[in-house]
């Protein structure tokens, strides 16, 4: 019988990030990488879904890994948390858990959905409009 694994996905701006979570050793890796290789902010952030939910859960013990692809890396750090934190709850089923991302932070669990505004024709910026003088 094949184990339990969940593929969850996560958005910011122009990053996504796929997760892939099952059962295991409490192993993170972010792009093939441990999670602990990261500069120190961005394994943080990383870091606060899976300590959230090793407070809810009690022991963790789920192998995470995340692929992203696309944007910044702030953006990507976002997505993955994303995606992670998604992926815990699909995984445990925990409405516990969700109340708990919740009251942390709404951003852990719904993604934000603003994006660059688009350039306008005839114009070099996306909100520049030609002065006008009535004299």
């Amino acid at each position: 019988m094949k184990e339990k694994q969940i593929m969850v996905s996560g958005k910011r701006k122009t990053a996504i990030a796929k997760a892939l979570i099952k059962a295991g050793s409490g192993v993170v890796r972010v792009n093939k990488k441990p999670h602990h290789h990261l500069p120190y902010f961005e394994k943080l952030m990383i870091q606060e879904p899976i300590e959230i939910a090793k407070e809810v859960l009690g022991n963790f013990n789920f192998d995470i890994k995340v692929e992203v692809k696309g944007g910044g890396q702030k953006s990507q750090i976002e997505a993955a948390r994303l995606a992670i934190a998604r992926g815990l709850i699909k995984f445990t089923k925990s409405g516990e858990l969700k109340k708990k991302f919740h009251a942390y932070d709404k951003n852990i669990l719904v993604a934000d959905t603003r994006r660059k505004e688009t350039y306008k024709p005839g114009d070099s910026k996306a909100r520049r409009k030609r002065q006008k003088s009535y004299r």
